[in-house]
């Protein structure tokens, strides 16, 4: 059975419990990272725990360990887990609390870390690519609730994620409230246009992606122009290849969206070679 982090503990999933008053619970008021396990490798590790601190920072949480101690604890848990290859996913919330939005009135924070499997798109999907389309939702505002927050209130993704639920297809990309191309509800997007690969910049509403950054890295040492610009509708349907990104996905090829092919309607060539790399790279 499963063995999950809770404040300190190793506890068994059926006791891996938090109070109804916890205001992660009550008012989404709380952070957490999607992290990947590769050969018994934490995927990133620091990386994503730096984000961590950087969201409780912004949200002025104060996190009851060091990163250090963050690290170890989420080594520990995959250790007592056994977990070679598999997801885990750490939440920090900010404790129990009153009826109150009043963040003051809470108390001990609460770390849970969970290790487990996750699969979010099927083989067959890697190999023929995805269809996906632009949601009515728009991405959060900035400057009301900033993307680059990895917060448990997530109902802004959920609810394009709906959208793209109901057309049949698995993910959506959500526009800012410029219209700009931001990103999909659980991954970031890239295109490729006469041999350059270009993604929406931070400013654009991102959250700027740990398997973003590290796919921008490896085309820029396969002498890939790689430029963060702002992206369109109209930039996504003209383009020659489109892919997407993200923990759980990986890397993945967009063959339509919104019903029109993209490119030849196939993985394309730069997203093959990226996509190999990235799986080279974390030795799968």
């Amino acid at each position: 059975m499963s063995k999950i982090y809770m404040n300190g503990k190793l506890v068994e999933k059926a006791d891996a419990v938090i109070s109804v008053y916890d205001h992660g619970f009550l008012y989404g008021d709380g952070i957490f990272e999607g992290i990947r396990i590769y050969n018994s490798v934490v995927f990133k590790l620091h990386e994503h725990i730096v984000r961590l601190y950087e969201s409780a920072k912004s949200i002025d949480l104060t996190i009851p360990l060091s990163i250090d101690e963050m690290c170890k604890a989420v080594k520990d848990t995959v250790q007592a887990n056994a977990k070679k290859d598999g997801y885990i996913r750490l939440i920090v919330s900010r404790g129990v609390g009153n009826l109150g939005l009043d963040p003051r009135k809470t108390t001990n924070p609460q770390i849970i870390i969970i290790v487990d499997d996750i699969s979010i798109y099927p083989e067959e999907m890697y190999e023929k690519g995805m269809e996906i389309i632009t949601a009515a939702t728009i991405r959060n505002i900035p400057n009301a609730l900033n993307p680059r927050i990895k917060s448990l209130n997530y109902l802004n993704n959920i609810l394009a994620k709906l959208e793209a639920n109901r057309a049949g297809v698995p993910e959506a990309i959500m526009l800012n409230h410029l219209g700009e191309v931001a990103e999909c509800t659980a991954d970031n997007i890239f295109l490729v246009k006469n041999g350059v690969l270009k993604t929406p910049a931070p400013q654009c509403g991102i959250l700027e992606g740990i398997t973003r950054n590290t796919v921008m890295d490896l085309a820029r040492a396969e002498k890939i122009t790689v430029e963060e610009v702002v992206i369109t509708r109209h930039d996504v349907f003209i383009a020659d290849e489109c892919f997407l990104t993200g923990t759980a996905a990986e890397v993945i090829s967009v063959v339509k969206c919104d019903g029109r092919k993209i490119g030849d309607g196939v993985p394309g060539a730069m997203t093959k070679l990226l996509r190999e790399r990235f799986r080279k790279f974390v030795g799968i």
